[in-house]
This record gives structure tokens, C-alpha cells and sequence, in this order.
């Protein structure tokens, strides 16, 4: 089995139960097809570059997983589909990154700023 990473962005008008329910969703399909879901991260509702579908926002989430090739077909058919999904892209990886993504680290670090802000203006 391979190593992948998805990431799909959801419609900025989903609440996130809504989007949560879409990542368990692609989490059913992957143990469906024998596969194991390694990661699951909801990087929140995030600005986009530029608008798509007529959003400038969008609810993103990437899921890594373990499974065989026929599984990330059958995840990319029902995001094809789903109108509730803008973008999606899946990526062969040769391993799993250890602990959370730059993009989790990086909302970490905006956020130890801030605190810093709010500390030397208090």
C-alpha cells in the first residue's frame, strides 16, 4: 500500500460540523478499501487567493492515509460530485510527516505573536 496525503477545500458556507462530517466521510472510504488514516487535520476557514466558485474563503482539511491506489480514485470520484468541495488534490508521499503540519506550526506561530502583540501594548 501507498502513503498519500488529500487536501480538499470545502465551501466557506459549511458549517464545520458539515465539514467534519465530509472528512469522516473520505476516513469510511479509505478503511473500506483496507486502508489506514493516518492524520486528520481541519486547518479552518482560510482565505484564498483568489476566488473559485464564487468564494474567497474556503474550509480547509488534509487527511493523510495508507491505502491502495483504487482508494484515492473512489475519494476523488465523491469529491467530484459533492458540490459542497471547490478543490481537491491528493499527493504520493514516502512518508508521513512526524507531528503536525506547517500549516498547523504555522497557525501556532501566528497566534505566540499575537500574545506578544497584546503583551507590549498592555
Amino acid at each position: 500500500m501507498a502513503l498519500y496525503e488529500h487536501v480538499f477545500l470545502a465551501r466557506q458556507d459549511l458549517a464545520q460540523a458539515q465539514v467534519d462530517t465530509m472528512a469522516e466521510a473520505v476516513s469510511k472510504i479509505v478503511t473500506d478499501h483496507k486502508g489506514k488514516v493516518v492524520k486528520t487535520e481541519t486547518w479552518g476557514l482560510r482565505s484564498m487567493a483568489y476566488r473559485m466558485a464564487k468564494n474567497r474563503k474556503a474550509h480547509y482539511v488534509m487527511i493523510e492515509f495508507d491505502a491502495p491506489g483504487d482508494t484515492v480514485a473512489e475519494i476523488e470520484r465523491q469529491h467530484s460530485i459533492s458540490e459542497d468541495v471547490i478543490r481537491y488534490m491528493t499527493v504520493k508521499v514516502d512518508e508521513h510527516e512526524a507531528g503536525p503540519s506547517v500549516m498547523m506550526r504555522k497557525q501556532e506561530r501566528d497566534r505566540e505573536r499575537g500574545r506578544r502583540r497584546e503583551e507590549e501594548n498592555a
